[in-house]
């Protein structure tokens, strides 16, 4: 029986070939692309430090996680073992799960939990046991996964009903706009490989990564503004794009014109 780290042992495979430009690399844009998340941590922490002086935690969390998630990424692309896959998708599982337990706002909690504290437990239960489940059909983990972002969309359907900011349904569409971007490109490298072979460009999973990591800056800042907005409305947060909003690079960032002590 092979190693669970033994090269090619995991249950997916995708459209690149393997092994092109590396003995040592099996997917080389697959497992490059993930450069991307190393970016995105310290833009997101960059782009929104003042929001990172009064709540420092959930920011710097999300940061690691996101360096987690491009280690652990480039080493399934470049070894596709059982291991690798697994430690990648469960490095996305712990991401989002730790999101959901600092970020979901408290309206829309069930009705039996009562504070933050006890849903953080709630959401660690779910993820330990969606973390042994995993190991039953790991090749139904990546699908699971893409699902959840259905439920962030309803809730930032549910968020903008109840915003009357022009911006903030600006930013949101541009984050819509990336996820489908992304997921196409993600669905279209598992399902039309063979189409994507005879025109000569296999490498849709590493636009995606790319793509993905767009999406995420845009949400990030979205879930950071309506954090502010709740917590602490004092703040007065206000979007903003660096360099510039005519930029044609514009990063959006959150900025709090009144800064309050808050945790």
């Amino acid at each position: 029986m092979p190693s669970i780290f033994s090269y090619q042992s995991a249950e997916v495979d995708w459209c690149e070939g393997n092994f092109e430009h590396s003995e040592y690399i099996a997917e080389y844009y697959n497992t490059i692309s993930n450069i991307s998340f190393f970016i995105l941590a310290p833009l997101i922490l960059w782009l929104n430090s003042p929001y990172k002086d009064f709540r420092p935690l959930p920011v710097c969390s999300l940061a690691l996680m996101e360096i987690c998630i491009g280690i652990f990424s480039a080493y399934f692309h470049m070894t596709l073992s059982y291991a690798g896959q697994l430690l990648d998708e469960l490095s996305i599982l712990w991401g989002m799960s730790m999101c959901y337990a600092f970020w979901f706002p408290v309206r829309y909690f069930p009705g039996f939990i009562k504070n933050r504290d006890q849903f953080m437990w709630l959401v660690l239960l779910v993820t330990l046991f969606s973390t042994l489940m995993s190991f039953v059909r790991p090749a139904l983990n990546a699908y699971a996964l893409n699902c959840v972002a259905f439920h962030l969309l309803y809730l930032t359907v549910q968020e903008l009903r109840q915003c009357n900011n022009s911006r903030v349904h600006h930013l949101a569409g541009l984050m819509v706009f990336w996820w489908a971007v992304s997921i196409g490109c993600w669905l279209g490298d598992k399902f039309l490989c063979s189409w994507c072979q005879q025109l000569g460009f296999c490498y849709l999973h590493s636009l995606w990564h790319v793509f993905i990591n767009v999406t995420l800056l845009y949400c990030a800042t979205l879930i950071i503004y309506f954090d502010v907005l709740y917590e602490s409305p004092a703040s007065e947060p206000q979007l903003m794009y660096w360099p510039g909003e005519t930029s044609a690079l514009a990063l959006p960032y959150v900025a709090i014109r009144k800064p309050q002590k808050w945790c």
